[in-house]
């Protein structure tokens, strides 16, 4: 054998040899990579500091404070109403009723003696009506010169923004309080006069024309307003006490608003309220006035009994702010029961129980770490953590059964 034979030899055999050896490099390689952890994509958050607030959101509606129920003073005939839901009035001035005599019986001994003691007890109210008024003039009086003081206090830096909150609404709630004194002297007055009117018309001076004014009573509107109801509108024979026609002032709003009995023992008057989804272009802002003390049970959506409060909410906002807000329109609230400017939280959907605990998964280095930390306040969106985590930390949200302490993970591509 040639010695160029011998060598060609050599080399196909050399080939051979390293041919098989790639392969079984290759084996092996892959036989440790099927071996090797499998890096998990996971979606990941980061541990900040910021504002938060819990809130209590419930569907509520608007409703008009104050409704007055005009009801008729005498027995008579109810000549027809042409007002119209929606129509103005004014006080003292739109006559929203007249009522004739039926009959006889107006000028029986009974009904003057029954007409002369509507007008002692109407007298009596009135009396009662212009002392509370005088009560509520000295508490405002007072309400206002303790807010002054604490108004120069803060700007002296000596009283903090919390005396003077509560002295502003000291100060707003004593003024609603004079100013509904003022509406209920009014309505005495107006009762009174009623009382009066009909008892002129059981005794007239002389025999009027039955088909003259004099022979008629005139039911004047005891506030400036709008009618919001006609309960009577056809002509009908009424006795004492018949409501006629309801009137109120549909500017002067309030919203009502059933929360869970859990939720409402966190509330409290004076806290803040977004209003939110009533029709405009930016949320509303409004206050609690306060939380009914008695619950009532209610059906929900789903069929399940749930004990509700209701909770009052005067509105801070503007009227001109509100549009054509009205009586009974649908309202989303939004209670601010806490709130915090610089507070760590994260996300809750981090968040799962471990050992009766709450814990989360921090990412180092590219690896799961277990670790058990302390929350506090919540919304359903994000927890405060009041110890186990630091601003900058960096979570995994929704960490599914593969993750475990050392599980190596990467961001899910976006």
């Amino acid at each position: 054998m040639s010695t160029q034979g011998l060598d060609r030899r050599r080399l196909i055999t050399f080939l051979r040899r390293g041919a098989l050896g790639v392969v079984a490099l290759a084996i092996l390689a892959g036989i440790i990579y099927a071996f090797l952890p499998p890096v998990i994509p996971v979606d990941l958050a980061t541990v900040k500091v910021g504002p938060l607030q819990v809130m209590v959101r419930e569907e509520g509606k608007t409703r008009i404070r104050d409704r007055y129920v005009i009801s008729s003073s005498l027995a008579g005939r109810l000549l027809r109403i042409e007002l119209d839901p929606g129509d103005p009035v004014i006080s003292g001035e739109t006559v929203l009723a007249s009522i004739e005599p039926a009959d006889p019986s107006l000028l029986d001994a009974r009904s003057l003696a029954q007409a002369e003691a509507k007008v002692a007890a109407n007298e009596a109210a009135l009396q009662r009506a212009e002392a509370e008024l005088k009560r509520t003039v000295a508490t405002l009086e007072r309400a206002q010169l303790h807010f002054k003081r604490v108004r120069m206090l803060q700007e002296s830096r000596s009283a903090s923004s919390e005396e003077f909150e509560d002295a502003d609404l000291s100060a707003r709630s004593a003024t609603e309080l004079h100013a509904a004194a003022k509406f209920n002297v009014t309505i005495a007055q107006f009762e009174l006069e009623q009382a009066r009117a009909a008892l002129t018309h059981f005794r007239p001076a002389t025999k009027p024309n039955p088909n003259s004014a004099d022979w008629r009573m005139d039911v004047t509107s005891p506030i400036s307003g709008s009618v919001l109801r006609v309960l009577q509108e056809s002509s009908a024979v009424v006795s004492p006490g018949t409501p006629i026609i309801e009137v109120g002032d549909p500017k002067d709003l309030e919203i009502e608003v059933d929360v869970l009995s859990e939720d409402a023992v966190k509330i409290r008057a004076g806290q803040e309220t977004l209003i939110e989804q009533w029709g405009g272009g930016k949320p509303l802002r409004g206050v609690v006035r306060r939380v009914e003390p008695q619950a009532f049970t209610k059906i929900s959506a789903l069929g399940v009994e749930e004990q509700r409060v209701n909770v009052i909410i005067d509105f801070i906002s503007p009227i001109e702010e509100r549009g054509t807000l009205g009586d009974s329109y649908r309202v989303e609230t939004d209670i601010i029961i806490w709130q915090g400017a610089s507070v760590i939280q994260l996300p809750v959907s981090c968040l799962f129980r471990r050992d009766d605990r709450w814990a989360v998964f921090v990412v180092k280095n590219g690896l799961a770490e277990l670790r058990q930390i302390e929350i506090g306040e919540r919304n359903s969106v994000d927890a405060q953590v009041t110890a186990g985590l630091a601003e900058g930390d960096t979570v995994i949200v929704h960490p599914g059964d593969q993750i475990k302490s050392g599980t190596k993970v990467k961001p899910r591509p976006t």
